[in-house]
């Protein structure tokens, strides 16, 4: 990666890797896009940063023509929650943005990356242990689009010799960006409760596990598989990966080492709680260790340590 384009980049993800990639690979090799622009303070605005709709192709390609592009990161998609409110919208972004960013890293002969999700999983699938070539039917228009992305990518290898790469994405949590509507969202909602308010309404129910990575384990996930030799790469798209698996009974406990008064009660969301009941309680992330040497280093409690620490000085809360 030596001149990379990003969509989705004032995304809970996005927002992120641009500042790290920034930092690896210089301020003006990262071109930040979305469809609107940040704000004037914002560290997005570091580097470049233009203004761009996925659904237009055109527009995509002649940025990538103009910066000389030479990765494309295609982050921009509806996540699950909110693709279930309007499923027309979620195809027509999640499936055309896609198309359209494969076809200019088609045309330009680029790199060219996008994410899956633990979504493209469903309720056949095995929920312990879950192999990386298994069985996907889900029943949520995200985990459709998620499973046809993984399929079109591998067509767009086969067919056009594209570089595509991508992993299943468990929950992200980070302290930077607010999440966008996923149903792991719950799993950094309660650190900002639990700091804000003392307490925590989980829409997630008790017994509920689901694979879950601490935001710079996913960053550097990134990272390492572009940075990968493709002559090792089997798959090449839609590894798994994850850090850890884990119910918000054991997320309330391991905030309560730091917030001892906390306290966790129950309004479970019917719509977030079906998705989550079709996910895998945790997944074999094996291939993506043996071809490009996937590591986590943050666990639980190093992750709940961190977080805390982070948004209280973000908050500014002093008497928790």
């Amino acid at each position: 990666m030596k001149r990379i384009l990003i969509t989705g980049a004032m995304g809970q993800l996005g927002s992120e890797l641009t500042t790290t990639l920034r930092a690896r690979y210089g301020n003006d090799q990262v071109i930040g896009t979305d469809i609107r622009r940040p704000e004037e303070t914002s560290e997005l605005l570091s580097g470049p940063f233009e203004i761009l709709n996925v659904l237009d192709a055109k527009a995509m390609g002649e940025l990538v023509k103009k910066e000389k592009v030479d990765t494309i990161i295609h982050l921009a998609a509806l996540l699950s929650a909110t693709a279930e409110k309007n499923p027309l919208l979620a195809w027509n972004i999640n499936m055309g943005g896609l198309v359209n960013a494969l076809e200019v890293a088609r045309e330009f002969n680029t790199q060219f990356f996008t994410p899956s999700s633990i979504g493209a999983f469903g309720p056949t699938t095995p929920k312990k242990d879950t192999p990386q070539d298994t069985i996907q039917r889900p029943t949520t228009i995200y985990g459709v689009t998620k499973v046809s992305g993984e399929l079109l990518c591998d067509y767009y290898h086969h067919r056009f010799q594209v570089d595509t790469r991508g992993v299943r994405f468990p929950g992200l949590i980070g302290h930077v960006t607010p999440p966008g509507g996923g149903t792991t969202d719950y799993a950094v909602d309660i650190y900002y409760d639990a700091l804000k308010k003392g307490s925590y309404t989980s829409y997630i129910g008790k017994g509920t596990f689901m694979d879950m990575m601490y935001m710079p384990d996913a960053l550097n996930a990134i990272i390492a598989l572009m940075e990968a030799d493709p002559a090792k790469l089997i798959h090449r798209n839609a590894f798994n990966i994850s850090a850890m698996s884990f119910d918000p009974e054991m997320i309330a406990a391991e905030i309560k080492k730091h917030i001892p008064g906390f306290t966790m009660s129950y309004d479970v969301d019917p719509v977030r709680q079906a998705i989550a009941d079709a996910w895998p309680d945790n997944i074999d992330y094996s291939a993506a260790i043996a071809e490009w040497g996937f590591k986590a280093e943050y666990d639980l409690a190093a992750m709940t340590e961190d977080m805390l620490k982070n948004l209280r000085i973000k908050l500014g809360v002093t008497d928790r």
